[in-house]
């Protein structure tokens, strides 16, 4: 009978594409596998990535920095061939890109900056699973794991409510049509979290009044307010359930979005 090794690295020699991994929720998943083994493409469209690539080898693992604007097809695509090509496999997509730009009641917005939302954190999650998914078929195994968000559910950033909302959807309808292949598709729900200042920001325009500053406020208040703990979370409490499920831990969980939000259900 074969027994797991419960002492041993989750992730010995897998390969592991981590977006968004510049700053945040997803440099810290990053630096988690790297100590449990994982072979890292660690992709951003800011060249800040590098220096988060550099400081995991000089502590001995093995990443690569992927420069691409996940916005697109092209940049996605790009990404994903160029992560095969070194590595040879994908084993684990862990889908990062994304955060709303702007907070104010939903008649505020304009048709761009709705637009604009909907890009940033819906598209480069669709896009990245179109284009890691042909080579996960082929070689019979993968891990795909969104990372999603609390805010399905709440106020002043309807448009990103509604991106993540997709991103809900896709997890449960890719898992269903993938699982013959056997890929596992999943997603966490974030809620609020506590970061350091952000290296790049995300383009959320100062407000310029106080009734900007008060929409602002009302998401913030909102946010503490569903959660059942009253706090933020912490980038270890965020990253912890993603590297979970990207696990063979959870190797009979799929088509599941797992809320992380402090009681939270989103």
């Amino acid at each position: 009978m074969n027994r797991q090794r419960f002492d041993a690295p989750r992730f010995q020699d897998r390969v592991m594409v981590i977006t968004g991994a510049a700053q945040g929720i997803g440099q810290r998943v990053a630096e988690r596998a790297a100590a449990e083994g994982a072979r890292l493409a660690l992709v951003d469209r800011a060249d800040h990535v590098q220096a988060v690539v550099a400081e995991l080898r000089e502590q001995g693992a093995e990443a690569i920095a992927l420069q691409a604007d996940l916005e697109t097809w092209e940049g996605a695509e790009d990404a994903m061939t160029r992560a095969r090509e070194h590595f040879g496999r994908l084993d684990i997509l862990i889908n990062n890109v994304g955060g709303a730009i702007n907070f104010k009641p939903f008649t505020e917005f304009s048709d761009t900056e709705i637009s604009a939302e909907i890009t940033r954190s819906l598209m480069p999650t669709l896009w990245c699973c179109r284009a890691a998914l042909p080579g996960m078929v082929e070689q019979g195994s993968g891990v795909i794991v969104n990372v999603s968000s609390a805010a399905t559910r709440g106020i002043h950033r309807i448009p990103y409510s509604a991106a993540k909302g997709g991103v809900n959807a896709m997890t449960a309808s890719l898992a269903f049509e993938y699982a013959e292949h056997g890929i596992r598709v999943v997603a966490t729900a974030p809620g609020g979290t506590e970061a350091p200042p952000r290296r790049i920001s995300r383009g959320t325009p100062e407000p310029r009044n106080e009734t900007e500053q008060a929409w602002f406020q009302a998401h913030i208040d909102q946010t503490k307010a569903s959660c059942l703990m009253g706090r933020y979370g912490t980038l270890d409490e965020m990253a912890a359930p993603i590297l979970f499920l990207a696990s063979s831990d959870a190797s009979y969980i799929t088509g599941t979005v797992v809320p992380v939000a402090g009681g939270d259900l989103g």
